[in-house]
């Protein structure tokens, strides 16, 4: 299961934009594991989108992997959504675990204080063990 976007989300430019800085692949890994490996920019315009695809996975499965590696921009809006899915998360005592990847999402949650709240992996295959 993977996609963009759909460009057609609300009759205005700013659906192709959003098509064109974020996209999302879902894999399963089982019956209760799945890796969402996210692509491009989270900022305010892509943060609900990011949101509502988190809202979906995290409520499917017990594990969640959120594979961030080739994230080019983590903004604080999209830092509000990770940390709504981990609250999310835990009260449906499911797990979601972050990769992420590079220092841009690394940096941005140091920055925060935020890196201590998410379980963290160096890769997917460590995410999923």
């Amino acid at each position: 299961m993977s996609g963009e976007f759909p460009a057609d989300h609300g009759g205005t430019d700013d659906a192709d934009e959003i098509g064109e800085v974020i996209r999302f692949d879902v894999v399963s890994h089982g019956d209760h594991a799945r890796v969402m490996h996210v692509v491009g920019e989270i900022d305010t315009l892509t943060a609900p989108v990011l949101r509502s695809r988190l809202d979906e996975q995290v409520s499917a499965v017990r594990l969640l992997v959120l594979d961030l590696s080739d994230v080019t921009f983590l903004g604080s809006a999209g830092l509000a959504v990770l940390v709504a899915a981990k609250d999310d998360a835990d009260r449906r005592r499911h797990t979601l675990r972050l990769v992420p990847g590079s220092r841009i999402v690394t940096r941005a949650l140091e920055a925060t204080g935020l890196l201590g709240l998410f379980e963290i992996a160096d890769g997917v295959p460590q995410a999923l063990g």
